[in-house]
This record gives structure tokens, sequence and C-alpha cells, in this order.
């Protein structure tokens, strides 16, 4: 009895706003586009993370646009020659026009489209400002600075994230020479094996609490 006066009240009540005009709406499904780290990972696959890039082969900046699918998500002159941050505003265009076909190596990388890829949606630039990694700002002391807080995080080959950035300067207190990118490739594995091996732990090339402390506390590696 008490469900069926709920029905009846309900139907009123659709009634109701029916004869007035009012629109009952829906909050449309909030999509969310790839995360910042993938972003990344396809960056420095791509061009080792440069957005100046530009090796004569047809393919420019820091996601290879040739010249025409550049031109298709409204870029104009060369890709090499935009701001980073209008890179980053075409390649999220693009990937919304047609997910992560157009890259060879978001399918190496094993990148999964979601919700956003092929939506057909129009970015504005407040949506791919993440992108480069503005909204990840990494602690970068310096070689005699204080040890940031450990992230939480146990990072690996492939990984991208800003705290690797800080690892990697700090390395650099040792001569290893990063740029900084906040990706774990060879050359982070490398850093990370010499540390463990210098400081007694296990060198598994995961960069884990012990290796993090080490980092700004242990023995220097070489």
């Amino acid at each position: 009895m008490i469900q069926n006066r709920s029905r009846t009240a309900a139907r009123v009540l659709l009634l109701a706003f029916a004869a007035l005009g009012l629109q009952l709406t829906i909050p449309a499904v909030a999509s969310a586009d790839p995360a910042s780290s993938a972003w990344a990972k396809l960056r420095m696959c791509e061009s080792s993370g440069r957005y100046a890039t530009n090796t004569g082969n047809g393919y420019y900046g820091a996601y290879q646009f040739d010249l025409p699918t550049w031109r298709s998500v409204g870029g104009t002159g060369r890709p090499d020659q935009a701001a980073p941050a209008e890179q980053d505003y075409r390649a999220l265009y693009l990937y919304r026009m047609r997910g992560w076909q157009p890259w060879q190596c978001a399918g190496m990388l094993k990148l999964t489209g979601d919700a956003d890829a092929r939506s057909k949606r129009v970015p504005t630039y407040a949506e791919s400002a993440y992108i480069g990694g503005g909204g990840l700002p990494a602690p970068v002391p310096g070689p005699g600075g204080p040890k940031p807080a450990w992230p939480g995080v146990v990072y690996q080959y492939g990984d991208c994230a800003a705290p690797l950035k800080a690892f990697q300067l700090r390395m650099n207190a040792f001569g290893y020479g990063f740029t900084g990118t906040g990706c774990y490739y060879e050359k982070t594995r490398t850093a990370v094996l010499d540390l463990q091996r210098a400081n007694g732990i296990k060198d598994s090339g995961l960069l884990g609490p012990k290796t993090w402390d080490a980092a700004w506390n242990g023995k220097a590696p070489r």
C-alpha cells in the first residue's frame, strides 16, 4: 500500500512538472580523459618527451604529428614550433576524435581508451592543461636539500610520476645528468640499481622506500 501511494505521488509530481512546462534533467555522466601519466609515457615513446623535436622524417613535436593530422584538429604552422600547451591541446583534440589509434606508441604501451576516446567532443584549453603535468608539481630539492616525503608508491620501469622527477634530479648530485622527465626508463633503472648495490639493498630495480631514502641519506653510488 505504501509503495502504491509512493508511485501515485511520483506520477502527480511528473504531471505537475509537465503542466508547468518544466523539464526533468538527468546529470550527464562525467567523462575522464587519460591520466597525465599516460600522456607522459606517450610523449617519451614518441619523441623522448621533447616538444621541439624535428628529425626531418615528416613528424613533428612531442606527439609526432604529421602536418595533415595536425591541421585536421585545427593546428596551424608546424607542431614542433607550437607552444607545449598548444601541442597538448591538439593531442587531446585528436584523441577525442580518433582515440589512441593515430599513435603507434599507444599500441606498444598498451594504452586503453576511455569514455572520451572518439567522443567527437572538442576540448577546451582548460581541459587539456593537465596533460603536460601542470597539475603534478614535483618537489625538486637540491643536492644538499632535505629529503622529500616518501610518496607511498613503488615505482618500476615504464612509470611516469612527479616524485620520479625529484628522485632523478637528486641523483644528479651523483653525476647522472638527468633532465628530470619524471619517467622511469633505462637510465633511471641504472641509477636505481647502482644506488641499491651501493647501499646493500636488494637490486630489484624497484624504487621503493629504502631506495628512496638512500638517495638522500645513503652511500653515494659508483
